[in-house]
């Protein structure tokens, strides 16, 4: 591939078998990005040197066409002047820039084909590199929710949180202690409250007491009579 030898793995391979052997997803997107930007420059500027080398091997054949016309003018006029020996000479050099003509018209054929092969390569890589930029977010992006994920299922599966949860355990059991101790101190004693009401049922008892004394005495009071 020319200038795209030491670039074939970039060109013709997937990014993302590339990013499956990377340690760092994103820093291995940019470096991707960034040498198929330095190639996409170094093979442009192999293309505008390559034009300018035609543009130049077109000089020359256009000078030698003309130097075949100008040595065939020349045996014409040697001829019209009986100097044979001189019109021989003047074909001797036609023919010589003929062929050296005919030389660079091969040689610029090649140049053709060269070319060709160059802006094949620079459209590939053009659409190899819009492609990596056009996902370089998303993969940057999976990356750092597969890292963030990643810590998290860390956590999780670690000891860590389980001994948080140990440790909730016993301060609420320490808490648990502390209320019961101050429950503790509350038993046997009354409030102005509790006195009231025990006051109240007192008095309540009191009452039905004498009720029933009263009820039994007249029961009493019936039971002579009747004697």
């Amino acid at each position: 591939m020319g200038v795209f030898s030491r670039f074939t793995d970039i060109i013709n391979s997937n990014i993302n078998s590339l990013l499956d052997k990377a340690e760092d997803p994103e820093k291995m997107v940019r470096l991707i990005i960034q040498e198929m930007e330095d190639t996409l420059v170094e093979v442009r500027s192999t293309s505008a040197k390559t034009l300018a080398d035609k543009k130049d091997l077109t000089r020359q054949q256009a000078r030698l066409q003309a130097d075949v016309e100008k040595w065939q003018d020349k045996a014409e006029l040697a001829l019209s002047k009986g100097r044979d020996d001189l019109a021989r000479g003047a074909l001797l050099e036609k023919n010589k820039c003929q062929e050296a003509a005919q030389s660079l018209a091969e040689e610029l054929s090649h140049f053709d084909e060269h070319i060709a092969k160059l802006q094949d390569e620079i459209s590939q890589l053009q659409e190899k590199l819009a492609d990596a930029k056009a996902r370089q977010k998303a993969i940057i992006l999976r990356g750092k929710t597969a890292s963030s994920r990643l810590k998290v299922k860390s956590t999780l599966d670690s000891n860590k949180v389980d001994d948080a949860l140990s440790r909730f355990d016993r301060y609420e059991r320490k808490i648990d202690d502390l209320e019961s101790q101050v429950d503790a101190y509350d038993l046997g004693k009354k409030s102005l409250s509790d006195e009231i009401e025990e006051l109240q049922a007192s008095d309540e008892i009191d009452s039905e007491l004498e009720a029933l004394k009263a009820k039994m005495a007249a029961g009493k009071k019936d039971q002579g009579a009747e004697k």
